[in-house]
This record gives C-alpha cells, sequence and structure tokens, in this order.
C-alpha cells in the first residue's frame, strides 16, 4: 500500500511540474507576441502555368495567372509588407508543356527562387516522374546558380526491400533531398518573430502518386512531432505547408482534422483540393486558408498577436492575377526561354510546334471544375475516349485487334477547349500528366483485357463511386450505361450495353474477354476501386488469355515512326484526332456532334419501388436476403420473448 501511495504522489508531482512549465513556456510567446504582426503570401497547386490560362469570366474568355504576372502582384505586396513569408503548398510542377523540362532544368523551382519563394513543399505531382524524376529535378536545381526556395516535408519515408536495401531510384532521391537540403520544417527570423515552417503530404494525395516509390507516413503522428519540435525551439508562429485540402464533408476534410487533431498549428496553407476559400476557415486557435489553383490567385493573410501567445486574422485577400497586372520583364524572359527550350527538347520529336494550331471549336466545352462537381456524360470526356481509339486504330493499321471500349476518368483531364484555335499546348495541357517508360514525358495508352462482367463493374465504378470521389468518375467510348442514383450503393446500375460506330447495340456477355484502352495511369490506379467499395466490386485488368497483368509498362500502345517503335501518349492520340476532323478555312473544325451528349452515361432519377428494386446484383441480394434474415430473428425473437414472458408472470 505505501508502494501505491508513494507512486500516486509522485504522479501528481510530475502533472505539477507539466503544468507549472506549459505555463512558464506559454507566458514568454504572449508577451512577445503583443502588437506583433505577420504577413503571408502563399500560392498553391500552379500546375507549371507559367504563361497565363484562358478562363471563362462572366461569359468572357480571358487569360489569367502566369508567373511574370505573378511576380508584379507579389512585388507589389512586398512594397507595403516589405517582411512578407512567400510561400507554396505544393504541385507547382505539372500540368502545362513546360513540365516537360522538370526533370533536366527544374524551371519551377529556379523561377519562384527568382521571383522570391522562401519556403514551398512537394505535392503528389512532384512525384509524377517517379523517384527517378524527382532526383534529376532536384540535382538540376542544385546546379543552379540563382536562388532557390527551401523545401520542407516532414512525412516521408524511403523503404527498404527484402534485402535491407532500398532501389538505386530511391537512394538517387534520398541523395538529392540531401544535397538540396530537403528538411522537415525551417525556422525563418522575420522581423525579429521566428516562424516555423513544416511541409506534410496528405493521404489522399499520396494516394495519387502510385508511382512515387517513397512512403507517406501518417500526416497528422508527424504533424504532432514536427509541432514539438518548433515549440522546443521556440517558434512564435507555427506554419503548415499541407498538400492535404478541404473538402465539404467535414468528417473526410483532412486540412480541418488536422487543425483539430493539432491545434498548435496556427495557419495551414491547404493545396491538393484546388479549393478556393474566400474567408478563412477557422478551427479552434488555426486559420486554413487556399488561393485555387494554376495561378490564378495570390492569397495574402496578415495576423496579429492576440497578446495571449496566439494570432488573430488581422486581413485576408485573394489577389486575381489578371491582365490588370504588367509582367516582370525578368520573370517573362526566363519564362520565354523555357519555352524555347520545350520546343526543341520536346515537341519537335512529335512534329509539332507549341503555338501550332491543331483545330478549332465553335463552342466551348465544360471547364474542369463543371467536370468534377457534374456527374454525367460530358462532350469532353467523350471526345478524350473516341481519340483513345482512332489513335490504336491509326497505330495498329491491318493488324488492329478491336477495341471494345476506351475508359478516360476524370482526374486525368487538366484542362479543357474554349471556342476558337486550339493550340498543341492547349492540346498536351488537357491530358498533361505523368511519364512512360521510355522516360519522355506524358502517360501513354495501354491495352487490357476485362471480362464483360467487369465491364458492367466499371460503369458501377462511375455510379457508385463518384458520389464519394469526385475523381472517381469515367468517360467512356463504346460502353454506354443507365443508372439510378437512388438505388442501393454499388446496385445503381441498371442496364450496359456496347455501342457499335453506328450506334447500334450488343450485349455484353459476362464471361467474356474484352479488349480495353485506357491511360498507364488510370489502370495503375484501378487498385483503389476495392478500397472505395470495401472489397465488394473487382476489377482485375488481363492479358489476351486472362492472365492477370502485373506491370502495366509491358501493355503500352506503340507505332512505328521513323523505323523505331514509340509510345502513343494519352495528349498525343487527342492531337492526332483534332487533326483528323474536316477542315474549315483549312484549319480542322470540331465536329457540332461533340457539342452535346449521346446517351452514354444515363440518368433515370425514377423514385418508383418497382424501378429502385429491379435487377439486384449479388450485392444487393446479399444486403436484402440479410434484411429479410434480420427481420425473421426480430419476428420470430419477438415472439419467443413473448412466450417466455407470458410463462414468467404469476397466476392471479
Amino acid at each position: 500500500m505505501a508502494k501505491k501511495i508513494g507512486s500516486v504522489w509522485i504522479s501528481i508531482g510530475l502533472i505539477a511540474l507539466i503544468i507549472l512549465s506549459s505555463v512558464s513556456f506559454a507566458a514568454a510567446p504572449a508577451e512577445a507576441l503583443t502588437g506583433e504582426t505577420v504577413t503571408i503570401l502563399f500560392t498553391h497547386d500552379m500546375h507549371d502555368h507559367m504563361l497565363p490560362v484562358k478562363d471563362l469570366l462572366d461569359g468572357r474568355l480571358v487569360e489569367t495567372g502566369g508567373f511574370a504576372r505573378l511576380a508584379s502582384a507579389i512585388r507589389e505586396e512586398k512594397r507595403t509588407s516589405p517582411d512578407a513569408l512567400l510561400v507554396d503548398g505544393g504541385d507547382f510542377s505539372m500540368g502545362t508543356p513546360f513540365q516537360t523540362l522538370f526533370s533536366a532544368e527544374a524551371p519551377e523551382l529556379k523561377i519562384m527562387g527568382e521571383i522570391g519563394y522562401q519556403v514551398v513543399t512537394l505535392g503528389n505531382h512532384e512525384f509524377d516522374y517517379r523517384a527517378e524524376g524527382l532526383a534529376q529535378g532536384l540535382q538540376a536545381a542544385c546546379r543552379s546558380q540563382g536562388p532557390l526556395p527551401q523545401i520542407v516535408q516532414s512525412n516521408t519515408e524511403f523503404p527498404a526491400g527484402p534485402d535491407g536495401t532500398c532501389t538505386p531510384s530511391l537512394l538517387a532521391l534520398k541523395q538529392a533531398y540531401e544535397d538540396y537540403g530537403v528538411k522537415d520544417y525551417v525556422i525563418i527570423e522575420n522581423a525579429g518573430l521566428k516562424i516555423g515552417v513544416f511541409g506534410l503530404m496528405g493521404s489522399d494525395a499520396a494516394s495519387n502518386a502510385p508511382m512515387s516509390e517513397v512512403n507517406f507516413a501518417d500526416p497528422v503522428e508527424h504533424a504532432r512531432r514536427v509541432v514539438k519540435s518548433l515549440n522546443e525551439a521556440g517558434a512564435d508562429l507555427i506554419l503548415c505547408l499541407s498538400h492535404s485540402g478541404t473538402w465539404p464533408d467535414r468528417d473526410v476534410s483532412e486540412d480541418e482534422i488536422l487543425a483539430e487533431e493539432v491545434p498548435e498549428i496556427d495557419v495551414i496553407i491547404s493545396g491538393h483540393t484546388h479549393t478556393r476559400l474566400e474567408e478563412p476557415i477557422q478551427s479552434g486557435n488555426t486559420l486554413i486558408v487556399s488561393a485555387e489553383d494554376s495561378c490564378r490567385y495570390l492569397g495574402k493573410l496578415q495576423l496579429s498577436g492576440d497578446g495571449q501567445g496566439r494570432w488573430k486574422l488581422a486581413d485576408y485577400k485573394l489577389r486575381r492575377i489578371d491582365g490588370t497586372l504588367e509582367e516582370d520583364r525578368r520573370i517573362a524572359a526566363m519564362v520565354g526561354g523555357y519555352k524555347n527550350e520545350v520546343q526543341k527538347t520536346y515537341f519537335d520529336r512529335f512534329g509539332l510546334q507549341y503555338d501550332q494550331i491543331l483545330a478549332r471549336t465553335s463552342f466551348d466545352f465544360h471547364t474542369i471544375n463543371t467536370l468534377l462537381k457534374t456527374h454525367q456524360e460530358d462532350p469532353l470526356g467523350n471526345l478524350i475516349s473516341d481519340a483513345y481509339i482512332a489513335a490504336v486504330k491509326k497505330a495498329e493499321g491491318a493488324e488492329y485487334v478491336s477495341v471494345a471500349a476506351a475508359i478516360v476518368p476524370v482526374g486525368t483531364i487538366r484542362g479543357t477547349f474554349y471556342r476558337g484555335d486550339i493550340t498543341t499546348a492547349d492540346t498536351f495541357t488537357v491530358s498533361s500528366l505523368g511519364i512512360g517508360a521510355d522516360k519522355v514525358p506524358g502517360y501513354p495508352l495501354i491495352s487490357v483485357y476485362l471480362t464483360g462482367k467487369e465491364l458492367k463493374t466499371v460503369c458501377e465504378v462511375d455510379a457508385s463511386i463518384t458520389p464519394m470521389m469526385e475523381e472517381a468518375q469515367l468517360y467512356m467510348s463504346g460502353l454506354s450505361f443507365t443508372f439510378n442514383p437512388h438505388r442501393m450503393i454499388f446496385n445503381k446500375v441498371t442496364e450496359a450495353v456496347l455501342t457499335e460506330e453506328d450506334g447500334a447495340a450488343e450485349a455484353i456477355e459476362d464471361e467474356q474477354l474484352y479488349r480495353v484502352v485506357v491511360g498507364l495511369y488510370s489502370a495503375q490506379m484501378l487498385s483503389i476501386v476495392g478500397d472505395k467499395s470495401y472489397g465488394l466490386l473487382s476489377i482485375v485488368p488481363k492479358t489476351e488469355d486472362g492472365t492477370p497483368i502485373e506491370d502495366f509498362e509491358t501493355r503500352i500502345i506503340h507505332r512505328k515512326a521513323g523505323g523505331r517503335l514509340s509510345e502513343i501518349k494519352e495528349w498525343q492520340a487527342i492531337a492526332e484526332y483534332l487533326q483528323s476532323f474536316p477542315t474549315q478555312d483549312g484549319i480542322p473544325l470540331i465536329p457540332a456532334y461533340y457539342e452535346t451528349v449521346h446517351g452514354r452515361k444515363v440518368m433515370d432519377n425514377s423514385r418508383s419501388l418497382p424501378e429502385i428494386l429491379r435487377h439486384p446484383n449479388r450485392i444487393a441480394w446479399g444486403v436484402y436476403g440479410g434484411g429479410v434474415l434480420a427481420l425473421m430473428v426480430l419476428l420470430f425473437g419477438g415472439r419467443a420473448m413473448g412466450r417466455r414472458l407470458r410463462k414468467r408472470r404469476p397466476s392471479n
């Protein structure tokens, strides 16, 4: 008993010591923060938009963004706030033809350094060219003679193989991290204040980097670890560059969860979801801010010390980067030089010019935001999927093996086409992601085989998973289906058929193998189908003989060009398809067919019980059977309980 009492008093003493030490720790910064102000300028998800992008604003086609205009906006803000901290939340690369220089030149980091960025983090798209490509890009930046931003990322792990060693590409990336000086966090001395800045890769973002080779550990756990270190180092303000994002559903909104779990963070720059927050999200004492994507806005956050050791919002604005801003001549010259490099090192190999007009459209296609927010068939998705099949036909010629369907996930569409001329650069931007086995930028097309049952599952993925994960929406050529959003999840599709070019429908045979064309990344991401459906849906890409595919790069579709085989890139397939249309005034014109939809994806909004219950699949039968069983248990269990109660009731 004496030992127990002694241990209790020791515990009480330790708790008291912790409380006293925390009080003394909080008191010091509280006094220092009284009357202090901090200004943070921020961007995220710029995606290599070094040149202005086309946008529809109030029905008018305008150009927004561009690094040279952004530099002018930053310079103007620095005039009034010379001590402003300039940071970026990741995905500064991948999205335009400039990405083709990422590994060899690292133009993004070099220009950001010249603009004055102090700290940036890496997003999932910085890993698009895999560990090797990122390593090369970081080393290229290291060879630069100019200023570079510091890079922070705190939850990256370099996994070892069964033999205890890393792959050569991982070793190269690890060395590049060391040479560049990538750290968990940095402390910036700013106007007498210590500002701790650290970077994180969120879980959803990490899942979008399937070929990165690295592991991204639990972001909340590592945030706690880093925040503890920053507090011990005496940081006055803690800023997280989080490539995690916010969602309308707070339960899955990663940066809101981060703020709740690690309340010591003062500010979260929230990247990845391309969100534009007109007002910061306040979570406890943490402010979460976002400034959309593609260099359209420069965010400005001003904070003042609250006298209690924390910071409060003083001012916040998102400044649109548009034609009212003059271009910074020095940055414009750098961008122009890199544009010439893109032409020589990339587009020359395809026999195309950067600004070459490939086609013209008399109508606008939907924006990316519209595609993501609207669950329906879309003309742009139709055009891209049709282009895939056309490219395979052209490449294989007399040896063409019939393609039953081509599939395009909305998440791989990175741009759109507006009324007017469509250039090579515009086309590349629409489908700009990744790299092939040939180490040439641009994901290639691949050929796989799915059973008829799996083709129907593809339709169910679109119908059931899209409401939970908008990036999962699929556009298809050769396959049409009808779904009812009011039916039970994973049983929403009521009809699915193959469609011929003449519009004729063909029944899908469950056990037959059908050839399907997709992009390399899309095939790699098919593994998420099982996760998002809790293991209830399954799609296993196969070879012609039904063998499951282990290495998707062996399925890349090639064509003979100049006596050698070359991969067919996704964007290249679109470019050739655009050039195949009938011309008007010497320029191919996109036909009116693509101004509307054609029943490839039909939503049946019927709420009638027969429509909701008809054609149940095995999942629905299982649920219905379980429901009937539960009802029977309740019914007969209730009767048995009643009999027992009657037996126990005393007689009068």
